[in-house]
């Protein structure tokens, strides 16, 4: 399905889709791959670029922004959360920047939304504060991203796991319900994580990079209680604490410490990965603090802006 948008008179127009034909979500994808070498970072989230792919997602929408008969620019609206605003993501081709695409993206969002949208900066660049500034958009959320080097120092301890827990790893199709429970329940705070669907559960497991030896799974007697799901970004040599959760109950018993712990010893001696990132928000006081205490710094931040309440 596609609905013009009423952009002012000119060459521009914007087609939106609710399931992006493959011949179309194909030249986004390298748009937003160029754009990514360019930037030195993805403007389009792992999750947003699985929904580019991945067919139609109730709340999800495609807006494709032509300069002429030339696809120049790509934004995606996510309106899933009950309470939250809808959020988005958007990119413009380097080589079509400076010329206002940016803007009107923008602008489409806000139609789109209401004008109320929360709109992702990944990487914090200099002209996506500017773009939130022209779009009336205030700073809310800052997502860090910190690394360490592996082994590195502080050395990698033996982690330690509270009495009666044990780990085992992943195995799909049996844990699917389970994982997606205990990940409920620990990111209930959390508007993206914590809704994670069977759905997108299979989505991460048909990548690539999907590895059930790198996913970790704690156990007290029969149910799960946390995890450490890790990921190998091989070209990069990066391994990422992809998600780490514990459940409400055992939070304050030193499971998130020793499940950190057990993934980083995975990625360094078992993957040889010579750096690990992970991803945190910069107001989760209590999980900076046990990263930085593993040797974590910051290496670069993702910024979110929204319409003013």
């Amino acid at each position: 399905m596609t609905d013009p948008v009423q952009l002012p008179p000119g060459p521009r127009r914007i087609e939106t889709f609710d399931d992006v034909p493959a011949g179309i979500a194909q030249v986004l994808n390298d748009l937003i791959g160029q754009a990514a070498a360019a930037d030195g970072q993805a403007a389009v989230s792992e999750q947003g670029r699985l929904n580019l792919r991945g067919g139609r997602r109730p709340g999800v929408r495609h807006l494709v922004l032509y300069a002429g008969e030339e696809l120049v620019g790509y934004a995606q609206l996510e309106d899933v959360d009950p309470v939250e605003a809808p959020a988005a993501e958007l990119v413009v081709h380097p080589r079509h920047r400076g010329r206002g695409h940016g803007r009107t993206l923008g602008h489409a969002l806000l139609d789109a939304s209401d004008k109320r949208l929360r709109v992702w900066a990944h990487g914090g660049h200099p002209a996506a504060r500017h773009l939130a500034a022209q779009l009336g958009l205030a700073l809310f959320r800052e997502l860090r991203q910190m690394r360490r080097p592996l082994p590195g120092d502080p050395p990698l301890a033996e982690p330690a796991l509270p009495a009666g827990v044990t780990v085992r790893t992943f195995v799909p199709g049996q844990d699917d319900a389970s994982w997606l429970a205990v990940n409920a329940a620990a990111f209930a705070h959390h508007p993206e994580q914590g809704s994670l669907t069977q759905r997108d559960l299979d989505d991460r497991i048909a990548q690539p990079w999907f590895d059930p030896d790198g996913f970790f799974l704690a156990l007290r007697g029969p149910e799960v209680v946390g995890f450490h799901w890790t990921k190998v970004h091989a070209a990069e040599e990066l391994g990422e604490v992809y998600v780490l959760g514990v459940h409400p109950s055992e939070q304050g018993s030193g499971l998130g410490r020793a499940l950190t712990l057990i993934g980083l010893r995975h990625l360094a001696y078992d993957r040889g990965m010579p750096t690990a990132m992970l991803y945190v928000d910069a107001d989760n006081t209590a999980a900076v603090t046990v990263y930085e205490r593993l040797g974590f710094t910051v290496h670069e931040v993702d910024l979110m802006y929204r319409t003013e309440l």
